[in-house]
């Protein structure tokens, strides 16, 4: 039996590499005449649908956390659906930057949903992620604020991120499955509610060849691959090691964006997010401690 001494580190480096390159397969899906709204309706579709034999029983959830678990799914549905549009539609680093900002929240929605006291490191996560997210967006005299669809897509992501991951303490207890399960069927209903609402024809998917299909068949595979990874490599990883695994994903995506859609970063782009990584690596030690 593999020790987790390396396994569990090597779970969350697998979960970092696929968020850092699954932005491509997106785009590509898109070039091919697929919103990410529909894109994202269908990878989710099929990725929910292995879950579903072994998780059967998982519906009959206790009362107390029913609605909580609703609460999980939809904000959990929104993160994902807003990830892809924004790398669909932004700048790869840029949109992952503004994601990364999820700590911040994170204290902040502990403070009202669990009535957890941030402290003086939690003060200075705050403060050291609100100095990088300036820097990085500060452009001429305005407003530091984002520039583009793609890019208040990526923020709403990294709020939608933390939200979920705080109400997910109501519910640590259902099995990752049934929680994955779920955190899938929310994306399937908030992407079906924005395809509908835009009226959007799913004709698209009937023109799709099959090395299309191949790729959505792929990326279902992955997302289901990648949750367990780093469910697993969180449950087995100390928290100050698993956080500076997972930012990992920042270097995929630099690298990826560079060389696949030829995006640069700017210095003060350089400067604001090494500030944002700064302050989730510290927030890290706060999980820890």
């Amino acid at each position: 039996m593999p020790s987790t001494s390396w396994l569990a580190p090597l779970s969350l480096m697998v979960a970092a590499t696929v968020w850092g390159l699954v932005w491509y397969p997106y785009r590509l899906l898109e070039q091919a005449g697929l919103s990410g709204c529909l894109a994202s309706l269908i990878t989710y579709l099929a990725a929910a649908l292995p879950l579903l034999p072994v998780v059967r029983r998982g519906w009959r959830l206790p009362p107390a956390q029913r609605g909580w678990m609703l609460a999980v799914a939809l904000t959990a549905g929104w993160t994902n659906l807003s990830y892809v549009l924004a790398v669909i539609h932004g700048e790869v680093i840029r949109v992952l930057l503004l994601f990364y900002l999820a700590p911040l929240w994170t204290l902040l929605f502990a403070r009202f949903f669990l009535h957890e006291r941030a402290g003086r490191l939690g003060l200075a996560i705050i403060g050291l992620s609100l100095a990088g997210a300036i820097v990085m967006l500060q452009r001429g005299t305005g407003l530091p604020l984002p520039a583009s669809p793609a890019e208040w897509m990526g923020l709403g992501s990294g709020i939608g991120f933390a939200l979920s991951n705080v109400l997910t303490r109501k519910v640590c207890e259902t099995p990752i499955a049934i929680r994955s399960l779920w955190v899938f069927l929310g994306v399937v209903g908030i992407s079906l509610l924005s395809v509908s609402a835009n009226g959007e024809a799913f004709g698209a998917l009937a023109r799709l060849d099959m090395p299309h299909w191949l790729m959505v068949a792929g990326v279902a595979l992955t997302l289901v691959l990648a949750t367990f990874a780093v469910q697993y490599g969180l449950a087995h990883t100390p928290a100050n090691q698993a956080i500076v695994i997972l930012l990992s994903e920042l270097v995929v995506a630099a690298v990826s964006s560079q060389l696949l859609a030829g995006e640069v970063m700017e210095m003060r782009e350089w400067i604001g997010g090494a500030m944002i990584v700064a302050a989730t690596l510290f927030s890290g030690r706060m999980s820890h401690a």
